[in-house]
């Protein structure tokens, strides 16, 4: 391996079940869009999607699901949960900290949205990616770790849903 090649997903759909107020706990839910990934290298993203690696026409989305949740500072959580890729699913834990709640000034309804980052790291062979190629000098072009990173904003459902009613 030469260097970190960084993904990124937009098409995620997911819910929060959390309260600002009384943070004692978080639970997750997402579904990521498999084809949805982006490396800026439009051939490795074609490869990215085949039977080689996330094999987007047999499994079009990944999906994750807290079980569990543990409070450990004033802001930070593990949550632990279902990640299924694949079509496999394995127990993950990210590491998650919560970065605060503020009123957006992007438009009329000025609704609270929340933040939040966090990581795992989980091992591709888990998930049935074994695809790998040789480097000189013994090297490898895949390694096995893979790094996922979440940056997250949420809006406030209580917020939202006067907001939603009313454009009906």
């Amino acid at each position: 391996m030469v260097t970190w090649v960084r993904g990124h997903f937009k098409d995620i759909h997911g819910s929060i079940s959390f309260d600002p107020e009384n943070p004692a706990g978080i639970s997750l839910e997402a579904a990521i869009s498999s084809f949805g990934i982006w490396t800026g290298e439009p051939q490795r993203d074609q490869h990215l999607r085949s039977a080689d690696f996330l094999d987007v026409a047999s499994y079009p989305a990944i999906t994750f699901k807290s079980t569990e949740s543990r409070r450990f500072g004033a802001a930070d959580y593990e949550v632990t949960g279902d990640l299924n890729i694949r079509g496999f699913t394995r127990l993950v834990t990210f590491e998650v900290h919560y970065l605060g709640k503020w009123r957006t000034p992007y438009n009329d309804a000025r609704v609270s949205r929340v933040g939040f980052t966090g990581e795992a790291k989980i091992n591709r062979h888990d998930f049935g990616v074994s695809w790998n190629s040789s480097m000189e000098n013994d090297g490898r072009v895949v390694g096995d770790d893979v790094l996922i990173t979440l940056d997250v904003e949420a809006i406030l459902e209580t917020e939202l849903r006067p907001i939603l009613e009313r454009s009906k």
